[in-house]
């Protein structure tokens, strides 16, 4: 009806079996002026050009198990493998001491918007300014393309408590809040059922 404005104060019931999360979308609209970490000789970033579908999971489910990241595990192999070889989005790993220690991927698919689809750390890489390290990576490659105008990502309740500060220490201020409802990838057997015990387990 025209002019009727929709009241969504209140509670809605999340059917069992799902989980659901308040999502905060945040956006840098310009260049940093100053790099937002210092050189680091013991990190590196290594571009990740078509993973291997299992070397992926592995790395996202250790990067993700303790925030039940599920997007990239419900996918079948060849929808998994048609996604990450997709021309506009960029794969990277994180190596520290010779291996893996976290992941990056900025997808370009909406011209001179670049988005910072998945970005996070091994949990052993936590702490010690790898992550700042590994977002001012992504925030200058992304900002080096002279078309872009706006970066952006987001983060949710099921994420790490430190996410939302660490976005907005790195200059990222939120602009919108969604709620996402989706099946409990742990009751999917993707994830071990006490993993992220601040999102319990509802059937």
């Amino acid at each position: 009806m025209s002019g009727q404005v929709l009241n969504l104060n209140g509670y809605t019931d999340v059917p069992d079996g799902k989980i659901a999360v308040v999502v905060t979308f945040l956006q840098m609209l310009e260049r940093p002026e100053a790099p937002l970490a210092p050189a680091r000789e013991d990190l590196a970033l290594e571009r990740w050009v078509s993973p291997d579908p299992d070397d992926y999971r592995r790395l996202f489910r250790e990067v993700g198990e303790d925030w039940i990241w599920f997007g990239r595990l419900v996918l079948e192999t060849g929808a998994l493998e048609k996604m990450l070889a997709e021309p506009t989005r960029e794969n990277f790993r994180l190596i520290r001491a010779g291996k893996p220690a976290g992941t990056l991927e900025i997808d370009y698919a909406v011209l001179g918007e670049p988005e910072i689809s998945y970005f996070g750390l091994t949990p052993d890489a936590i702490g010690g300014g790898a992550g700042r390290w590994l977002m001012a990576r992504a925030v200058e490659m992304a900002w080096a393309r002279p078309e872009t105008r706006r970066l952006w990502l987001h983060t949710c309740t099921a994420d790490s408590p430190q996410a939302m500060g660490f976005y907005m220490s790195c200059g990222f201020k939120p602009y919108r809040r969604s709620v996402e409802i989706a099946d409990d990838p742990r009751l999917l057997g993707l994830y071990a059922r006490e993993k992220a015990p601040h999102v319990p387990v509802i059937e």
